[in-house]
């Protein structure tokens, strides 16, 4: 789950993590008016979406007076920015952060997110932050330092002042950066994040260490434990269909290919989409429905696949345990029924109740091709969805 940068700020001085003024601003109007009550002559106006890459993509300008917030703020909301992150469609801009400035001395870059293959939170840091960041960590990855942290540990001071000079930090800034640092860590933990970024982290003239962006992802199979953060939670930056089968409990991820799936089990539903691209093909979604999906829930999935123009042909891989194949039968034909199917779909069934299940398709009055195994089926999906774009 991902959040805004303001709304990223606002936890991290929770943490004692400092951040510049800033006020979110929807409209034109409230831009001017929250540059008015901050204290300060210049301004950063930033675009807020979920994506990184919003510098270079013109979303985020400095203003030197109030007329230039108003014209930065004109020129960005309502605008399509496209990054590195969005994909060629981009983002709609729909929110603005008006932030204080700041003299800025030097830019840093520090991360923190779980290594899987040490199985330890790991800290990165570098003395090159700023916009070229993935310039920096291709073309010279000795720049980015690393420390891991003990689980048994936690964080110590030691991690904080060998980054700080691995970064070039001394005196009162290495200190503040160190406290800054453990700050983030905290937070990191206490959230159950997933990743935590600042690019950059700042020095300033007058020696303060301070946030200057912030970006910070967490565990949603753990926000029942932060009710708080899984407010901030913005449908608006979400996929229309996996909100739409979040309310059923369905496990939706919308792709770029043109295979609809629907599976029951994660992990078979992972080697779905792995067998489809094995025979030539491309899925359009991972869909999970679950040990104990309803006919009413298949039906609604069902229904999300066909809402993606660009699906040719839909895959239904059903091992029927909890979920069995009879009611998955009749869930697939109600749902075929109601949307008007217009694609090939291919069923392959197998476990409790199979027998059943196979029986309600083959007696239904749907062109529906089955499949004996899990290689005929991804074979038959490929090839029906290659006939459905010549």
């Amino acid at each position: 789950m991902n959040i805004h940068e303001y709304q990223a700020k606002d936890l991290m001085k929770k943490f004692g993590i400092k951040v510049l003024g800033g006020q979110v601003a929807h409209t034109v109007d409230e831009a001017v008016e929250a540059a008015k009550k901050l204290d300060s002559n210049v301004w950063v106006v930033k675009a807020q979406i979920h994506a990184g890459g919003r510098g270079k993509a013109g979303g985020v300008k400095v203003a030197k007076s109030l007329e230039e917030v108003k014209e930065h703020a004109t020129n960005i909301l309502g605008k399509v920015l496209v990054t590195h992150q969005t994909g060629p469609e981009g983002k709609e801009v729909k929110k603005l952060l008006i932030e204080q400035g700041c003299d800025i001395d030097h830019e840093y870059y520090v991360g923190l997110v779980l290594d899987r293959g040490t199985g330890k939170v790991v800290f990165m840091a570098s003395s090159e932050g700023g916009v070229e960041i993935e310039k920096v960590a291709e073309e010279t990855p000795e720049k980015i330092h690393k420390v891991f942290i003990d689980p048994a540990v936690g964080y110590t001071s030691y991690v904080g002042r060998r980054l700080g000079y691995a970064m070039g930090m001394k005196g009162d800034v290495l200190k503040k950066c160190n406290k800054f640092l453990e700050g983030l860590y905290n937070l990191y933990m206490e959230s159950d994040c997933t990743a935590a970024e600042i690019n950059p982290l700042v020095t300033t003239k007058d020696g303060e260490v301070l946030a200057l962006d912030a970006k910070l992802n967490f565990d949603a199979n753990a926000m029942f434990r932060h009710p708080d953060i899984d407010a901030l939670k913005d449908l608006n930056e979400e996929s229309e269909k996996e909100v739409e089968a979040a309310k059923y409990g369905l496990s939706y991820i919308e792709l770029d290919g043109n295979i609809g799936c629907l599976v029951n089990g994660a992990g078979l539903a992972m080697a779905t989409m792995d067998i489809i691209k094995l025979h030539g093909g491309d899925p359009a979604n991972f869909l999970d429905v679950g040990g104990g999906a309803t006919k009413e829930t298949v039906e609604k999935g069902f229904s999300i696949i066909l809402s993606d123009p660009n699906v040719k042909a839909i895959l239904v891989n059903i091992f029927g345990g909890i979920m069995k194949c009879d009611i998955i039968a009749e869930g697939v034909l109600a749902a075929a029924k109601s949307v008007d199917l217009k694609v090939p779909l291919v069923v392959r069934l197998e476990g409790t109740n199979v027998a059943m299940g196979r029986k309600i398709l083959e007696e239904s009055d749907l062109e529906i091709i089955t499949a004996s195994d899990f290689r005929d089926a991804a074979m038959k999906v490929c090839e029906a969805a290659k006939s459905q774009e010549a």
